[in-house]
């Protein structure tokens, strides 16, 4: 099994574009990620939004973001407690999917978010999307209300508070 500790979360820069749009050209993640292009030298550069490149054993295989949940006026969690974060993945490289890494790596990312002092991190998958679902009710999300559509899709909101 692998541990908190045995994956790397390193900042996505301009020079990860070819990898991330190599990862969202494929069909796993572009059945839920929607994107024509991975990310701009202004995206990278948003300070609401911390973008990250997971790697277990120095091999890149999925991406991370979190957000400031307030950082955009009428967002579907503004209604958090200040410091809430938000967030969204996906593991890029299909031979790693299915072996456990993204509830381990998603549970790495969240108690570093939760040792940072965010009360509460949310999420939004698209209502259909079992197995991400499945993965965020292990780690301790719970459904927050009902589906919605969003300026980003439509989504099932779910919660995780710290404890």
């Amino acid at each position: 099994m692998n541990t908190h500790s045995s994956y790397r979360f390193r900042k996505a820069t301009l020079a990860d574009l070819d990898l991330l749009m190599a990862w969202q050209s494929t069909p796993h993640v572009g059945e839920w990620w929607e994107s024509d292009a991975p990310y701009d030298a202004e995206d990278l550069s948003d300070t609401r939004v911390a973008r990250w490149i997971v790697s277990i054993d120095e091999r890149p295989f999925a991406f991370m973001q979190d957000y400031a949940v307030h950082g955009w006026e009428d967002h579907h969690f503004g209604h958090l407690p200040r410091g809430s974060r938000g967030i969204d993945q996906y593991i890029g490289d299909p031979a790693m999917t299915g072996l456990g890494h993204g509830t381990a790596f998603i549970g790495a990312r969240m108690h570093t978010l939760f040792g940072e002092g965010a009360p509460v991190i949310a999420t939004d998958p698209h209502p259909e999307n079992a197995r991400a679902i499945a993965v965020y009710r292990k780690l301790g999300f719970v459904p927050s209300g009902p589906v919605q559509e969003t300026q980003w899709g439509v989504i099932l909101p779910m919660l995780a508070r710290a404890a």
